[in-house]
């Protein structure tokens, strides 16, 4: 619009000067034709042809003036000056709306200006402040920024290593395979594991790669740690349950026999601490059978399985309490044939230990959502004894349970890019196992086993 109106004006002002001069030259013939003396006629000539060419110098350097003072404030405007600005601006005249929107350009210019500084501003104080690195590299894989995370990362200063490659700073495989992983850098100085996150954006219409580097080796280290003190807390208490009353009868059957005289009844008391010696060395093989269960998980092998005929035949086996099974859609999935079979039947057979105690029933059940399928075990037990333990490995509120059912099913799931929830229903009593999988589950390195 203001180049319309700048046009506008520049035509008006060419057409004023262009319509002047046949006026003055209108008026010397005129002055000729009436027969004025010479002098008198070539003086008002000489007088008309000055006051045109006046006029017409005074229009043009006027004109150019505030041409040249808009370029001046336009140059500055494209330099990055947003402080210049015209003194002149109202509606009176084309040339003053003009100067009215270049004063209101320039204000914008510097507001948005101010807008993006601060941003930047923020943005590289929380880049430099995060302990997370981040670095950008260009379509030639060269940097073109990094933080100082990234900096104490690689070991050298952002001034040494901008612009050098990523197989130059050992980073190049950062730049392959799955964008979102953890892996192990061979930078000197640097060990442990890293989550390594991977995106691409656009920076001056050229594409670059942004690379996002946490350290994962202090929080593995410390969730090990304290797995390590909850798996020592609970063996250290089954062993003792087991071994201490195997000692203590150990202790009476040597005193016993060590008599000169034995009792009347010691064949009974020896064969009863016989019995119970071997009954918790029993309980203890079971115990460390489990552990190895655990320990050894192999990696599951994904083959088509049809989900009814899984369910119906798991349900089958359960002759204590005969599940319901109420059919959901017909879905084929891909998952480990027995890994999966193994899990339902924990899930059941927990089911139906609850649903015993109460006289009630077990409901299985499933469904589909989006490309999830969501399986659920129902029973009308007495709910959940302690949540926060559920999943914790060889802990059992069951007499003689080993503790590792519940632990087992998750690391399952876990393996096939699922999930499993417990939770006490709010439809009644009892409580719903949930179990979410992918409809296409891919093959997946199984979670970290208990070594």
């Amino acid at each position: 619009m203001m180049a319309m109106r700048t046009g506008r004006l520049t035509r008006f002002l060419a057409a004023t000067l262009a319509g002047g001069l046949p006026a003055t030259v209108t008026a010397i013939v005129l002055l000729r034709a009436h027969g004025v003396s010479p002098r008198f006629f070539w003086t008002a000539s000489i007088l008309l042809a000055a006051a045109w060419a006046g006029g017409a110098w005074f229009t043009y350097r006027r004109l150019g003036y505030r041409l040249r003072t808009l370029a001046n404030i336009i140059s500055a405007l494209r330099e990055g000056d947003f402080s210049f600005r015209l003194r002149r601006g109202g509606r009176e005249d084309a040339f003053g709306e003009l100067t009215l929107e270049i004063n209101t350009l320039a204000e914008a210019l510097r507001a948005q200006r101010l807008v993006d500084t601060e941003a930047t501003a923020m943005l590289r104080k929380l880049l430099g402040e995060i302990d997370v690195a981040v670095l950008s590299f260009d379509a030639h894989r060269k940097l073109r920024l990094v933080n100082r995370a990234g900096e104490l990362l690689i070991g050298r200063t952002a001034e040494e290593i901008t612009g050098c490659t990523a197989e130059e700073l050992d980073l190049g495989a950062c730049l392959e395979g799955d964008p979102s992983r953890t892996l192990t850098l061979d930078i000197p100085g640097t060990g442990g594991r890293w989550e390594l996150r991977r995106g691409v954006f656009r920076h001056l219409g050229r594409p670059h790669t942004l690379v996002i580097l946490s350290d994962v080796s202090r929080a593995l280290r410390a969730e090990e740690v304290t797995a390590w003190k909850r798996l020592i807390r609970v063996m250290g208490h089954e062993l003792n349950n087991s071994l201490a009353p195997i000692k203590s009868l150990s202790l009476s059957l040597e005193e016993m026999t060590g008599k000169d005289q034995l009792p009347a009844d010691w064949r009974e008391d020896l064969h009863r601490g016989l019995q119970v010696i071997g009954s918790r060395a029993d309980s203890l093989n079971r115990f460390m059978g489990a552990y190895s269960t655990l320990a050894r998980l192999p990696e599951p092998t994904p083959v088509p399985l049809d989900l009814a005929g899984l369910v119906h035949r798991v349900a089958e086996m359960e002759t204590r309490l005969r599940p319901e099974v109420s059919d959901g859609p017909a879905m084929e999935i891909r998952a480990d044939r027995d890994q999966l079979e193994q899990l339902l039947i924990n899930l059941v057979r927990n089911a139906a230990d609850a649903s015993l105690e109460t006289g009630g029933g077990v409901r299985i059940s499933w469904a589909a959502e989006a490309d999830l399928l969501l399986l659920s075990v129902r029973d009308e037990g007495p709910g959940l004894p302690d949540t926060a333990n559920l999943f914790v490995p060889f802990f059992t509120t069951k007499p003689g349970g080993s503790g590792v059912g519940l632990f087992l099913c998750r690391q399952i799931a876990e393996a096939h890019q699922g999930s499993l929830q417990l939770a006490d229903r709010t439809d009644g009593p009892g409580c719903e196992a949930l179990l979410r999988l992918p409809v296409r589950a891919e093959r997946t390195p199984p979670a970290p086993a208990i070594l």
